[in-house]
């Protein structure tokens, strides 16, 4: 279908409502973007907490899309990670009024409401108001099964369940997942598991009350799940992924001229020889212990690997890390930086975002999972799509990493020679060009793009 083709004279008005996080604020604009490409009479209002118009207000955007801000009744980004739970439950309780009084004031009736699946309270706002509801899934397939299916691990004697002493048992019964040990399962901050999983539940139980599923996964990636979910639920699910800024990539228009703090990190990428570079990020939530980054940075110092390294921390710190082999960044454009033709590796805590970006730009990946999902996505990269290798094989261990052990991992995963490496990559370069089909015209990214929209449009009538 021509992405310029309109799918009625009629507007169609959206309203996008985020989960407050960079990792779900991300994909959902990457998500409105490829809607109003695809039909221009779409208009999308954008809805963030006055905080976040702050964060991302800059940011380049189509002019069918329209910020509009909430009050910010919920924890500020920069303390979030110290009560997650708190800020969770603030989500929960706090965000429904502002939103219903967003929603009156708008101009115009509203077509379709696109909110994050972690937003408990926004199915019920839709059905209220007889607004439709898809519910955008920014992590992976597998992980909602895994959680739409929490009963079965109750049944089974597996959750709750200490890790420590049966982390290895497989549970093999979810449907459409490829069997998983309980120590690749989603895994919260100690102390605030249950609480945390209870309202995760809770937010995935109420999806079949929206009028449509969309993930931000690509079909192929995790086809089984995708089948198996379509099979129990009463509403269309749509893979619409990778919701990366692929776009942009495509068009050169990121933005990004590789400057920061005086430093042009693709002026140093343009020097390297190619597919010797590795891309260090661990996100920007939560972050590992001083002990275990001490093993890191010597590790990878001690491997003598060049490497350019993201870090919101102690520059100084992963710049000893690097010495002369390295750069050290505060930020950077990951997705432009990954598709690099000097770039050989990603060394990455396995947030879904850069788990896909990751996909995409075809990179072998080592696994560093930190919460959450991040586990069974590393458990993806490694066992089901064999694009990656573990830093730990164990993974909820507590013992550190040795720098020893990261210094000859990483020499043995950058190592352009090895047959191992060489199965890695070649595997990665085929997950690229799947992903690289599904988001082609006629892909099954944009058949479902324009099966949604085609959706959306209807409800009008």
């Amino acid at each position: 279908m021509d992405p310029t083709k309109t799918y009625s004279s009629a507007v169609c008005r959206v309203v996008a409502m985020p989960y407050p996080g960079r990792g779900h604020i991300n994909p959902m604009m990457n998500l409105c973007k490829q809607l109003v490409l695809k039909s221009p009479s779409i208009i999308v209002t954008f809805v963030v907490t006055e905080e976040w118009l702050g964060i991302i207000g800059e940011q380049t955007k189509p002019a069918n899309i329209r910020f509009a801000t909430i009050p910010n009744v919920i924890p500020s980004e920069r303390v979030r990670a110290k009560d997650f739970p708190g800020f969770l439950e603030a989500i929960s309780t706090k965000m429904e009024a502002p939103f219903e009084e967003l929603l009156d004031r708008l101009e115009h009736p509203v077509t379709a409401i696109v909110a994050d699946t972690y937003l408990v309270w926004a199915v019920e706002v839709g059905n209220r108001r007889n607004i439709p509801v898809a519910s955008l899934m920014t992590m992976s397939a597998t992980v909602f099964s895994v959680i739409h299916h929490l009963e079965l691990l109750v049944q089974n004697g597996h959750f709750p369940v200490e890790l420590s002493e049966r982390g290895d048992e497989l549970v093999d019964y979810i449907p459409g997942v490829p069997a998983m040990r309980l120590a690749d399962l989603p895994a919260f901050l100690p102390g605030n598991g249950l609480k945390v999983k209870s309202l995760s539940w809770k937010c995935i139980l109420l999806v079949p009350k929206a009028q449509y599923l969309l993930f931000t996964c690509v079909h192929e990636l995790e086809p089984q799940v995708f089948d198996t979910l379509r099979a129990e639920f009463p509403i269309p699910i749509y893979p619409i992924g990778p919701s990366i800024p692929y776009l942009e990539l495509r068009d050169d228009a990121s933005g990004s001229d590789g400057n920061v703090n005086g430093v042009n990190y693709f002026h140093w990428l343009d020097s390297q020889p190619i597919r010797s570079v590795l891309y260090i990020s661990f996100g920007s939530f939560y972050s590992v212990s001083d002990a275990q980054m001490d093993e890191i940075v010597g590790g990878v110092r001690d491997s003598g690997v060049r490497c350019l390294w993201v870090s919101r921390g102690n520059n100084a710190r992963f710049k000893d890390g690097c010495g002369d082999m390295g750069l050290v960044v505060p930020w950077c454009d990951q997705l432009k930086v990954l598709c690099h033709s000097s770039l050989g590796g990603f060394w990455t805590h396995c947030g879904w975002n850069s788990t896909l970006e990751g996909v995409f730009a075809g990179l072998p990946m080592l696994t560093f999972p930190i919460l959450f999902d991040q586990f069974p996505n590393s458990k993806q990269i490694v066992d089901d799509w064999k694009v990656g290798w573990r830093i730990k094989k164990d993974v909820r261990s507590k013992d550190l990493v040795t720098r020893g052990d990261i210094s000859e991992l990483l020499k043995k995963f950058m190592d352009q020679k090895s047959n191992e490496g060489l199965k890695l990559r070649m595997r990665a370069k085929e997950l690229q060009e799947a992903c690289q089909r599904a988001t082609a015209e006629g892909g099954s990214t944009q058949n479902y793009l324009d099966a949604f929209i085609k959706d959306i449009y209807g409800s009008q009538s």
